[in-house]
């Protein structure tokens, strides 16, 4: 997952602090252009997509996040968890895609237990601000019980929305640190039923609630594995395959020639052709299961 030796790595590229995050936004109209993807809730035109703040309560705190949808038609709801360096305009673009692609997207703020909304303007501004030492104390409250308590809330109150089809089943997907949110969600709730892990980190540990060893047989999961992580940790994909096999599950586990933070638009990992992969295979899994 994403870590110092990372960010280490990074700084050693010619892009600059500024210019890696605004290089990778500058292209975001190609990357977010609407595509020839069907999905169950039926493609949104742009201009029908609006967004706005929410709150809700969880047995922790005050969850916010921002809300993307069109009005009319109700679709599928999706939960969007973002990377660690949270909320902000990148992950803002991701789910706006996504709402044009027919859903209707939460974008959670994981970090509410201690912050509320955007902390970051982009993943430069986190590299470059000692990113990592500001959330550390955030990200040691996550356990697998604190990822199922905010998916299940999440799940609720998307459940609750009138622009959400309460007859379908929600998705959850998840990046970087927030992988194993998604790998974690449908145990959480019997509404969830696909968990998407982007190059997601922790998600197989010698815990005995790791995430692997929560798979839920009628859910299905995409769990997308970064080249440079799979190298860290090689058996970690045969884990996930050995517990989706346990469990009866139905489950896409693919090592992508890319590296770790390759989804993410202002990464200095963006790679659009694997992202590009690997968002077809989100909206065709999300298709054929919400």
């Amino acid at each position: 997952m994403c870590d110092r030796e990372d960010l280490a790595r990074w700084a050693k590229t010619t892009l600059s602090r500024r210019g890696f995050g605004a290089g990778a936004l500058a292209g975001a109209a190609m990357a977010c252009a609407p595509m020839d993807n069907t999905s169950t809730g039926g493609d949104a035109p742009a201009g029908s997509v609006t967004s706005r703040p929410v709150s809700f309560r969880t047995p922790d705190g005050t969850l916010d996040g921002e809300f993307f949808a069109a009005s009319g038609t109700a679709r599928p709801g999706v939960v969007m968890w973002p990377d660690i360096a949270g909320v902000r305009p990148a992950k803002r673009q991701m789910a706006q895609r996504l709402a044009e692609a027919g859903y209707a997207v939460l974008l959670a703020n994981p970090y509410y237990r201690d912050v509320a909304g955007q902390q970051f303007d982009d993943f430069a501004s986190f590299a470059g601000s000692g990113g990592f030492d500001t959330v550390k104390p955030w990200r040691d409250r996550f356990t697998t019980a604190t990822k199922q308590i905010d998916n299940r809330a999440c799940a609720e109150w998307l459940m609750t929305q009138a622009e959400v089809d309460r007859d379908r089943g929600i998705g959850v997907q998840g990046y970087c640190m927030t992988g194993s949110y998604a790998v974690v969600a449908p145990s959480a709730d019997e509404h969830i039923h696909a968990g998407a892990s982007f190059h997601g980190g922790g998600l197989v540990t010698d815990d005995p609630s790791s995430p692997h060893r929560t798979l839920r047989e009628d859910a299905h999961y995409l769990i997308a594995i970064a080249e440079n992580d799979d190298e860290k940790a090689p058996g970690d994909k045969t884990a996930l395959r050995q517990a989706a096999d346990a469990a009866n599950t139905t489950a896409e586990i693919e090592v992508y020639p890319a590296d770790h933070g390759w989804c993410v638009l202002d990464s200095p990992s963006y790679d659009e052709v694997q992202a590009e992969r690997a968002w077809s295979n989100l909206l065709a899994m999300y298709a054929d299961v919400l």
